[in-house]
């Protein structure tokens, strides 16, 4: 699984962008200002945050994956260590393993000392290339380590566990919060479910006509409005959903994307 590079989130969004442009203006020049340009504006969104979701998942996988082989190379750097390695020569025999991800990071760690880097330059360079929150915890103290004489068998195998131990607590919490990820999606399909009670026993006959004249609100607006009350909170229920489970608001985009599809063919379905 290859890292998500910054720039390349920033191309997704621009192209997206532009595509989601151009068919909102599409639609606005074949259907006007007529409700079916709400279509075209609701896909066009999607457009837009279709890439950053995708993008942000793929992210989010490749740094868990980084996190949870920091354990096994600091246990593989210990073990290299108590053989009578110095601390370069663990990290160089430790590139040559498969730690997923982490392995073409070591190896272009262990390159950039081969080309006359000091060993500081590119720790504190894999350091920023990975950029998670355990790595950027992590690399300060092997520089300390390296600093003073290499003798690391005493730090890297406490900072292991730490490392286990948050991973754990890390877990405990995902699945603390998957009930109240799953009460807003309850949420959602009790709004939807209300909404397509109201227009088939209140709003509307079985013959799908008018149970009464609406003086202000015209059943179209009526679908509209609903639609869009369906959408924002499919929006935002998604970003909280993704606040609470990953700690992330974008990482909810995910569910927003979910339940702003789903939202959307229920009721363009039922109604």
């Amino acid at each position: 699984m290859p890292k998500i590079e910054r720039k390349t989130k920033k191309l997704a969004i621009i192209i997206s962008a532009l595509i989601a442009t151009a068919i909102v203006l599409a639609g606005y020049f074949i259907v006007g200002l007529s409700p079916a340009l709400d279509d075209f504006v609701f896909f066009g969104f999607l457009i837009v945050i279709s890439p950053i979701a995708l993008l942000n998942y793929l992210d989010y996988r490749w740094r868990k994956a980084v996190d949870e082989r920091l354990p096994d190379l600091f246990r593989s750097i210990v073990q290299a260590q108590e053989t009578g390695m110095t601390l370069h020569s663990a990290l160089e025999e430790a590139a040559k393993r498969d730690y997923g991800p982490l392995t073409p990071e070591l190896k272009k760690m262990t390159a950039q000392i081969s080309w006359g880097a000091s060993f500081e330059e590119a720790l504190s360079a894999f350091g920023k290339r990975v950029g998670t929150v355990l790595t950027q915890r992590t690399v300060p103290l092997i520089i300390e380590a390296s600093r003073s004489g290499g003798q690391a068998e005493k730090i890297f195998g406490p900072m292991g566990k730490f490392i286990q131990s948050t991973l754990l607590l890390e877990k405990e919490r995902r699945t603390q919060t998957r009930p109240y990820i799953a009460i807003i999606y309850v949420a959602l399909f009790v709004f939807l479910f209300t909404i397509v009670i109201l227009f088939k026993t209140f709003f509307t006959n079985v013959d799908g006509t008018a149970l009464f004249s609406m003086s202000t609100v015209s059943l179209i607006n009526l679908q509209r409005i609903f639609m869009h009350l369906t959408i924002i909170q499919g929006f935002f229920g998604g970003l909280v959903a993704g606040k609470m489970g990953e700690g992330s608001i974008t990482a909810g985009l995910k569910h927003s994307l979910i339940m702003m599809l789903l939202g959307y063919v229920a009721l363009n379905f039922f109604l």
